[in-house]
């Protein structure tokens, strides 16, 4: 099977850890927030695939200028990234992918354009994937970065030191990659770690939904701001939990939020409060939310 040919591999995927460490064997990398994809681009083609093998080329037009930095058929692993003031920024990368008209797509690609940020090499006129890491990596570096094609910067051996800088400057996490591993398409290995940079916040529930057949109910979740109380997303609890009970006894008729109401929601006083951890906040809410217990109410 020729990879380039045939377009058809997955990307390599990451185990995960919660704690960053140091090792002579690792290279470490920023963790950037954006939309994998493998890209396969010759001087005569150019294709862009998503994680899940969908074809998005169409979604960014502008990332057809890295035709010039090849000169054989190539295949690049990476994220599709848009910066807003020098930060990673899911949501607005979402919204480009999600655009389907051509025209928008042209205009946006001028006006909020995206990056493609490159972490790996899997082909250059033959296989690499076979090769280690290292090598891949010695490859990629002979490319120089333009303004849509940036190579991902790597440091070796101090991961605690780059997780420290990360969460200073509330980035998603940081990438562990072992020097001598080979790359395994479809496959998740502990040969490449990511280090997740998790919040944990308090917030009150003001509504929740439920579904009988199930053990877990849908929290509304939301903060004050200012005296309002404003909504910030959504997360499953258990209910077995005892705020599921407590939430029950001070049900309201009318949304508490002031930015959201919605129908076939069951709303509360917001008096009751719990832990979320999460990923990062964005325009539409927190992202990734995971239940870690109740908090003393109010």
């Amino acid at each position: 099977m020729n990879l380039f040919q045939e377009k058809n591999i997955k990307p390599m995927l990451l185990e995960e850890q919660k704690e960053p460490f140091n090792s002579e064997k690792h290279y470490f990398e920023i963790k950037y927030d954006g939309i994998r994809a493998l890209i396969y681009v010759s001087p005569k083609e150019f294709t862009i695939k998503s994680r899940n093998n969908n074809d998005i080329t169409k979604k960014f037009p502008e990332l057809k200028e890295m035709q010039k930095l090849v000169t054989s058929k190539t295949i690049f692993d990476g994220e599709i990234v848009i910066f807003t003031r020098n930060i990673p920024d899911f949501s607005e990368v979402l919204k480009r992918s999600h655009l389907t008209k051509e025209r928008e797509i042209m205009i946006q690609s001028k006006e909020n354009p995206v990056v493609f940020i490159c972490f790996d090499i899997l082909y250059q006129q033959k296989e690499l994937i076979n090769k280690p890491l290292s090598k891949r990596k010695e490859i990629l570096n002979k490319i120089p970065d333009t303004e849509t094609f940036i190579k991902s910067i790597y440091i070796e051996e101090k991961g605690i030191s780059l997780f420290k800088k990360i969460k200073e400057l509330h980035l998603e996490g940081i990438v562990a990659k072992e020097k001598d591993s080979t790359y395994i398409p479809s496959t998740r290995s502990f040969s490449w770690i990511k280090i997740k940079n998790l919040q944990t916040e308090v917030f009150y529930i003001g509504g929740y939904s439920e579904k009988e057949s199930t053990p877990f109910f849908s929290a509304y979740l939301g903060e004050f701001q200012n005296n309002q109380f404003y909504y910030v997303g959504k997360v499953s609890i258990p209910k077995k939990e005892k705020i599921y009970e407590e939430i029950k006894k001070i049900k309201r008729k009318t949304s508490p939020f002031r930015n959201f109401k919605e129908q076939n929601i069951l709303y509360c006083s917001p008096k009751k409060a719990c832990f979320v951890e999460f990923l990062e906040r964005s325009k539409k809410g927190i992202r990734h939310p995971v239940y870690r217990g109740i908090k003393i109410s109010l």
